[in-house]
């Protein structure tokens, strides 16, 4: 078949909302694939790769002023093959020149913006350029025609460039395994480095110092952990901190629920705008950890809210869930979110008590407090309850006020849904709500995180000719893309986990070991540990990316240790244990460095080092097996890992509670810490003591 080389847009054929964006810029854009590198080589020009999400505002701004301006689009035509790329359905693509981007020195962020030879291999680039010169960058124009010029000028200059950086990469990938006699990190060792990212906790408004801040629930999630080890104080409150603030601060929707990307400020007042899957599942995971230990009213509200604005707003046919919202809506950041005095006035001002109340609780002032405009926040010193009422009379007050104004907030024009399925992030999203539905006995949370599973397993899932499951990555009207990432494997793995300590449903567990099995399989480093992020037999990068790098989502490699570590405690077999420990060792020689973004892999040592194995023998339906069962779900214990036995089941030979069985014919539990179980309980009570122990 001849090369297509007609000069038009192609990406009126894709499914990616971000993709169909784009469609209608004079820009003769290609989707990432052999066709556009093809048409690099053929046409001896060099590749502009644009990498972007659907809810990302520079994004747009670099789309409005560039890619719809018909003359920069011909600079773009005329002088390269442009390839636009969806990061968040291709993430191995967009990890791995966001790599090359960070090994020139330049600052990441989207939209990316690399220039590439026509074998894919990157040789400079950027982020966002203006149109013309500004922000001491320069014009978009003026790079195009200077990147160009370079790359004809056959001096050796790009292939110098080209030729360092692919070194960079695969040597990024070879590295970080560090000695091998090297021993693990102990768990003094990681109460020592809990420490240290304690005294970088801003504290007065929580979150790491400075600003911008990122919710980064992975690394106080780590620093909750330790606290529970360790009893400091000064841990457990630099996480009470920062979730409190984060969630009375504009970051948290007060009207409809959800929290945004990040904090452009310190105090988490103004955030952009768009709405992450992942980030909420992040956030409903750490405060529902924090509940079962202080019960905090407002953490079981934040909770409650987010599930409430997941299903009214995030759900999918498939019974899955939308990867994000986005921050713009009629052109503008955070419009739809936003209010003016007035607006409040006109929605509450029937009522002249509750709208005062509402002004002073929720910083609503004539001049506003973001760019003349008010983002509704609870940070400043709250309005207390008037003579003879109460608290919960009050927030009750306010909770009718919050309704009436999303009722108003919903005539407006609303943000672009980004409504693509994405197995990563639906996992994370799964094992958040079964965690919260388990803690707050909320059967129907638990019963929509299995709806949300099967939906993933009906739409993608496939056996390969070798007969692997196999999981696509993202899902969108109808068609599946296969390029499925480790991040897919990982976190539907610790997904399926979750459904099966929650419910004792095997098929759940015979799926976790289905994922994993496929996992090492394709994305194994066998020789150096670890797991790569594509499979063996991806085809289309120049590189196979490895690291344990969490951000903002929890790594791969730290997820899928996770789960090795779950698997091995929930299982006994000591495969599973030499996979997880392998895979710290894979990255030892980097952990210190890139912490606190290796939390989630240090999650999988712990577990290994300290888990607790809590094993139910019982009828699953028993109501005495459902007493015990809560008593686990109740305790702020970290580490807890739950097998659920049939009376006729048994555990096999590596297992501590081999051949434990039910006592006097009544369900029974049994709590294991490394080699050593308890006595069997049969009492929930005298369970939820051993726990607490």
């Amino acid at each position: 078949m001849p090369l297509d080389q007609d000069p038009r847009n192609r990406l009126d054929a894709e499914t990616s909302p971000y993709l169909l964006q784009h469609k209608d810029n004079p820009v003769h854009w290609w989707a990432w694939g052999p066709e556009a590198f093809a048409a690099a080589r053929a046409e001896r020009k060099p590749v502009l790769l644009s990498i972007g999400y659907a809810a990302c505002h520079w994004c747009h701004v670099m789309a409005h002023e560039s890619f719809e301006d018909p003359e920069i689009a011909a600079v773009m035509n005329d002088l390269f093959v442009s390839i636009k790329v969806d990061r968040e359905e291709r993430p191995d693509v967009d990890a791995l020149y966001m790599a090359a981007l960070s090994m020139m020195g330049e600052q990441g962020g989207w939209p990316l913006t690399m220039f590439l030879t026509p074998d894919g291999t990157p040789f400079t680039g950027g982020t966002y350029f203006p149109p013309e010169p500004r922000y001491g960058r320069p014009g978009f124009a003026q790079v195009l025609r200077r990147v160009a010029e370079i790359y004809h000028a056959g001096d050796g200059q790009v292939d110098r460039a080209a030729a360092s950086l692919k070194e960079g990469l695969e040597s990024h990938t070879r590295s970080g395994a560090g000695p091998a006699d090297a021993p693990l990190p102990t768990l003094a060792d990681l109460d020592g480095w809990a420490r240290s990212l304690a005294g970088h906790v801003d504290p007065v408004h929580g979150g790491l110092q400075g600003a911008p801040k990122f919710p980064m629930a992975y690394a106080f999630a780590f620093l909750w952990r330790a606290y529970r080890r360790t009893g400091e104080a000064a841990l457990g409150d630099a996480v009470r901190l920062t979730m409190e603030r984060m969630s009375q601060g504009g970051i948290w929707d007060h009207v409809g629920g959800g929290l945004a990307r990040y904090s452009t400020d310190a105090q988490w007042l103004a955030p952009h705008f768009e709405k992450m899957l992942y980030d909420n599942a992040q956030y409903i995971d750490l405060l529902t950890r924090l509940w079962t230990a202080d019960r905090t009213p407002l953490f079981k509200t934040r909770v409650a809210e987010t599930v409430a604005w997941l299903e009214r707003e995030m759900g999918t046919e498939t019974g899955a869930f939308a990867a994000a919202l986005d921050a713009d809506s009629e052109g503008e950041e955070g419009r739809f979110y936003v209010w003016s005095e007035a607006e409040i006035d006109a929605a509450l001002g029937d009522d002249p008590d509750t709208l005062a109340l509402v002004k002073r609780a929720y910083d609503v002032t004539p001049a506003g407090n973001w760019e003349g405009k008010v983002i509704l926040n609870r940070s400043q010193p709250q309005p207390r309850p008037a003579s003879g009422d109460t608290a919960e009379a009050l927030e009750a007050r306010l909770a009718a006020a919050r309704a009436r104004l999303l009722a108003v907030r919903e005539t407006r024009v609303r943000p672009a849904r980004d409504d693509k399925v994405l197995a990563d992030w639906t996992g994370l999203m799964i094992a958040a709500l079964v965690r919260a539905g388990q803690a707050f006995d909320r059967p129907d949370w638990t019963d929509r995180a299995a709806t949300a599973f099967r939906a993933v397993v009906d739409t993608m899932t496939w056996t390969d000719a070798d007969g692997r499951v196999r999981l696509g990555h993202a899902w969108c009207r109808g068609r599946l893309q296969r390029a499925a990432v480790l991040d897919d494997y990982a976190h539907m793995t610790l997904a399926a986990l979750a459904l099966y300590e929650a419910t004792g449903e095997g098929a759940y567990l015979a799926q976790a070991r289905a994922w994993v099995d496929t996992a090492v399989a394709l994305y194994h480093d066998a020789g150096a540990g670890g797991f790569f992020l594509t499979a063996h037999d991806a085809d289309d990068l120049i590189v196979r990316s490895k690291t344990a790098v969490d951000n903002p989502t929890p790594s791969g490699n730290g997820a899928l240790a996770v789960a090795l570590a779950r698997l091995h405690l929930i299982t006994g077999e000591a495969r599973y244990r030499a996979l997880a420990e392998g895979t710290v060792r894979a990255f030892l020689g980097v952990l210190t460095r890139i912490f606190p973004h290796s939390g989630t892999l240090l999650e999988a040592l712990e577990l290994l080092e300290a888990g607790i194995q809590v094993v139910l023998v019982g009828p699953a339906a028993a109501d005495d097996t459902r007493a015990l069962a809560r008593a686990v779900t109740e305790s702020p214990a970290e580490g807890l890992v739950v097998t659920r036995l049939a009376p006729e089941a048994s555990l096999p030979p590596g297992h501590p509670a081999h051949g434990k069985t039910m006592v006097d014919g009544r369900p029974t539990a049994y709590v294991c810490r490394g080699p050593v179980c308890s006595a069997p309980v049969t009492d929930a009570d005298a369970l939820a003591a051993q726990l607490a122990a």
